[in-house]
């Protein structure tokens, strides 16, 4: 299976990539603060790429369950420059993480190569139309509601169904829009717009969304789902629930893992890798 983002193809046949988190936020759940700073930002960016990171991911607006909206221009202060020293110093798998077309768009312009949209563009085709013309990557997410709501008890009558039928219709849409198939991933948004409930049936059954023929990507790094189900406050103390889960959702056919912890992700892949005769240690 192959992911196209402008002139890099992902063969997604021989294993499973590792997008590492970078959020340039005060405010995200896990890590907001930490790289507000953007040397800080592309210290931690670098180190992730030397850790085996493929993809680096850089949000400017945090999304965690209850987060106010950031401004276009905050968004784009916050992403840019760190976007920019990066391609600079010769990244070239770089996504940017967002919901707005004109920080989209400044980041392709900068040299992005996928956008992470948690959305998948359900307000602004412009988003859509962007991604058509300029080639990158595209990760549409599914999401109930808003971050500022989403988590104000969420209800579905079948979740999996629901999400299946939501990325049917995104699918078409995004194709007639002139957007190639090979560009898009799809995420299925765990906790976002989502209880317990709805997450563990959505991990259980996401083999069936491998039927839609495009790559999966997964993010459960230090989930408060984990926090729900197994009384794990500390977000840095979720790695362990997190590997498992990867490791899981991966044997079910789960093409992307989206992490802050990259090298034990990466760790944790090889070792798989490796039962799975698919490479030697």
């Amino acid at each position: 299976m192959i992911w196209q983002c402008r002139q890099q193809l992902w063969d997604l046949s021989h294993r499973p990539l590792v997008m590492g988190i970078l959020n340039v936020t005060p405010d995200s759940f896990s890590d907001g603060g930490e790289y507000e700073d953007p040397s800080r930002a592309v210290e931690r960016a670098m180190t992730m790429v030397h850790e085996g990171a493929d993809i680096v991911d850089i949000g400017g607006e945090s999304t965690r369950p209850g987060a106010p909206e950031v401004s276009q221009q905050e968004e784009m202060k916050r992403v840019i420059p760190v976007l920019e020293r990066l391609v600079s110093a010769g990244c070239s798998a770089l996504s940017v993480d967002t919901r707005k077309v004109e920080v989209a768009r400044a980041a392709v312009e900068c040299g992005a190569s996928i956008i992470n949209d948690v959305e998948a563009s359900r307000s602004d085709l412009a988003m859509w139309q962007l991604v058509a013309e300029s080639g990158v990557g595209y990760v549409a997410m599914h999401m109930q509601g808003q971050p500022r709501t989403m988590q104000h008890a969420p209800n579905y009558s079948e979740v999996v169904s629901e999400v299946y039928a939501f990325f049917t219709e995104r699918l078409d849409a995004m194709h007639h829009l002139g957007i190639k198939k090979q560009q898009v991933v799809l995420d299925v948004g765990i906790g976002f717009g989502k209880d317990l409930s709805h997450n563990l049936e959505l991990l259980r059954s996401i083999e069936c969304f491998g039927k839609l023929e495009r790559p999966i990507m997964l993010g459960v790094s230090r989930k408060s789902l984990f926090k729900a189900l197994l009384g794990v406050e500390e977000p840095s103390r979720r790695l362990p629930a997190g590997l498992a889960t990867a490791l899981w959702a991966v044997n079910q056919g789960v093409k992307i893992i989206r992490t802050h912890d990259v090298a034990e992700t990466v760790q944790a892949l090889a070792m798989w890798e490796a039962l799975q005769g698919k490479n030697q240690l």
